[in-house]
């Protein structure tokens, strides 16, 4: 619980591993406001991203996975903070029209929410991103050069920006794996954005979340399934990822802020608590909420880790969050 008297929860879909809630286009951003209603809820990125919307309120805290995960070790803390200096670091494999349609962006994001964009860097070298589905349905990738696109952060940083918005050049995916418009597949850029997300996270300790840029950046005239909607509407997923940093808290070494001691609960989906924040949660005795309703590619279950007397079962989130605000 926070000091203010007010419950502390963290509301997490894991990226990229196929979540019939969370694993589209935002679409768990409805579970997510209404737990937000009850209690001040840190959300992983994915939660609410939404590529030209974003479920992001007020009472959220958007922490990227890598940090969340040193949040729940107790490495760091989160200082809450608002209209947060953002930098964005554009890849230098973006053509000059699709980068100028995401400089437009920028500059309509801040116009209208008044959003505190420092500045962009566009990076020396090509990033060179790469993404595939593996073997086990889960959504991967890398990035060829990783240190230039750290070299563009470190200038954003050393010249102001609190929170970095990272854009790397991706193929069209479509081909890759076309069921996700349709609603049955899995998100097949979704990894790929955690990884490079992640090491910037680890390297900077800083706020940052990753938005694809495509060559292709008409609006599809063709119907696609609700939770995928919001992509196929926007030439560019910017938006999100502002809206998200200009309030994401800020990391702290130090003993002060939010710790992992003020958390009251943890909500995931049934078959994927096979992570960090569950084994953490679980060495703190943190409640656990399961829901059975957001099944995923994985099949790491209560069952399978042996701490079925140790976790809440839901078979819906209404149900989680009736307990909630009992």
């Amino acid at each position: 619980m926070l000091d203010t008297g007010e419950k502390l929860g963290a509301f997490i879909v894991p990226t990229g591993i196929g979540a019939s809630i969370g694993g589209y286009a935002g679409d768990a951003s409805v579970q997510a406001r209404r737990f937000a209603r009850a209690a001040k809820l840190i959300v992983n990125p994915n939660v609410v991203n939404a590529g030209g919307f974003s479920g992001i309120t007020q009472n959220m805290l958007y922490v990227e996975g890598y940090s969340l995960d040193s949040f729940f070790k107790g490495e760091i803390n989160l200082l809450p903070s608002d209209n947060n200096k953002i930098g964005i670091v554009f890849d230098k494999a973006i053509p000059e029209d699709v980068l100028n349609i995401h400089i437009n962006t920028m500059n309509a994001v801040k116009t209208v929410y008044d959003i505190d964009l420092y500045g962009y860097e566009v990076t020396e070298q090509e990033l060179g991103v790469e993404f595939f589905i593996d073997e086990n349905g889960i959504s991967t990738g890398g990035i060829k050069n990783p240190q230039t696109l750290l070299h563009s952060c470190r200038k954003l940083l050393q010249q102001g920006a609190e929170a970095l918005a990272l854009v790397g050049m991706f193929e069209d995916p479509e081909d890759d794996n076309p069921d996700y418009a349709n609603g049955t597949g899995v998100d097949p850029v979704g990894g790929v954005e955690a990884i490079i997300s992640h090491f910037i996270s680890k390297e900077l300790q800083v706020p940052c979340a990753h938005s694809p840029a495509f060559d292709d950046y008409t609006i599809s005239p063709k119907l696609v399934d609700p939770r995928s909607a919001s992509e196929y509407i926007t030439p560019t997923f910017l938006p999100c990822i502002l809206l998200g940093l200009t309030q994401a808290p800020k990391l702290t070494t130090e003993k002060k802020g939010i710790s992992i001691d003020n958390l009251d609960f943890l909500v995931m989906p049934y078959d994927a608590v096979g992570s960090i924040p569950v084994f953490e949660s679980l060495k703190r005795n943190i409640n656990i909420c399961l829901i059975k309703e957001n099944t995923t590619t994985l099949n790491i279950t209560p069952d399978v880790l042996g701490i079925t007397d140790r976790v809440k079962v839901f078979e819906t989130y209404q149900e989680c969050l009736n307990f909630i605000e009992m």
